[in-house]
């Protein structure tokens, strides 16, 4: 019972409603009420302050909900090792996808995944990148395949599968569509479209930029790549795009002496039990691994 209190809990916090919890956990909105208020009771605190239909954690709260969220995954962690005792793969698997790395590199690992693996089951989730890694770090989700952040991210391991070289690309019509080579400050005088500046694929393209003395600042921001590319296409701005999304409606041009690429691989956590089926998928990206350039 105090670990379903406990589900409620953390349940409330990610829906930020007991209705879209209840929802969630397929339970009624009094019963989420009864367990929150017994977890309250028990640990002598008040975890949230409810306002009309809302709610918002109180001090208590924020510092459970930590705590809250390590016990869950604790339990997780319990049911995979006794699963694990069971030589079949099969049951769930929760995985989390960033949009382009599940369009774009997972469609044939997965068709062959559930061809070699018919008991299991997946859960996957498609977010963005840094949403991939915080659900990993919180054992929500036992891997995500995503770009990864540079450096890796504190709490844990990275496994690069493939390297992901980027191009700076522009519409047909843009006024530098035909200049070929081209220099920052003819990169400069335009406008950009790129990634959130909060996103790992953004630091990457600045950091390269940044070291040809190029500072930018996107007119429009997307995580959808797809939607970089339909906004370059009409001549809205210039973007960085992997160099296999090229296109008909786009030019690719040079910057002499910018490399920027991005890493693509799986994230885990060291400290957490892996399921077989998880386990099993980890074993044929690392067949799918790109060998390293010799130096």
């Amino acid at each position: 019972m105090q670990t379903e209190a406990i589900r409620a809990f953390v349940t409330v916090c990610d829906r930020g409603s007991f209705q879209a919890a209840a929802e969630t956990l397929h339970l009624s909105q009094p019963t989420i009420s009864k367990r929150l208020a017994a977890l309250e009771t028990r640990l002598g605190h008040d975890l949230f302050d409810r306002v009309g239909r809302g709610v918002a954690l109180t001090e208590a709260g924020h510092a459970y909900l930590p705590h809250a969220r390590e016990l869950l995954a604790v339990v997780q962690d319990g049911r995979r090792a006794l699963d694990n005792l069971d030589a079949d793969t099969g049951g769930p698997l929760r995985l989390a996808l960033s949009h382009h790395v599940g369009l774009h590199r997972m469609p044939e690992v997965l068709r062959a995944y559930i061809a070699r693996y018919p008991k299991v089951a997946p859960e996957i989730v498609f977010v963005d990148s840094e949403a991939a890694c915080r659900s990993v770090l919180n054992g929500e989700r036992e891997l995500a395949v995503i770009t990864l952040p540079s450096p890796a991210p504190p709490g844990l391991v990275e496994d690069c599968i493939w390297a992901d070289p980027m191009s700076i690309f522009v519409g047909r019509d843009h006024a530098l569509a035909t200049a070929g080579t081209i220099d920052v400050a003819d990169l400069a005088a335009y406008p950009a479209v790129l990634p959130p500046v909060e996103s790992y694929t953004y630091a990457i393209i600045a950091d390269a930029l940044g070291q040809s003395g190029l500072e930018i600042e996107p007119r429009m921001t997307s995580h959808y790549l797809e939607t970089l590319r339909m906004l370059a296409g009409v001549g809205i701005g210039w973007t960085v795009l992997p160099t296999s999304m090229q296109h008909p409606e786009l030019t690719r041009v040079e910057l002499p002496d910018v490399v920027i690429e991005r890493r693509l691989g799986a994230i885990r956590h060291p400290r957490r039990s892996l399921s077989n089926a998880a386990r099993a998928l980890l074993t044929m990206l690392d067949a799918l691994r790109e060998p390293k350039a010799p130096a």
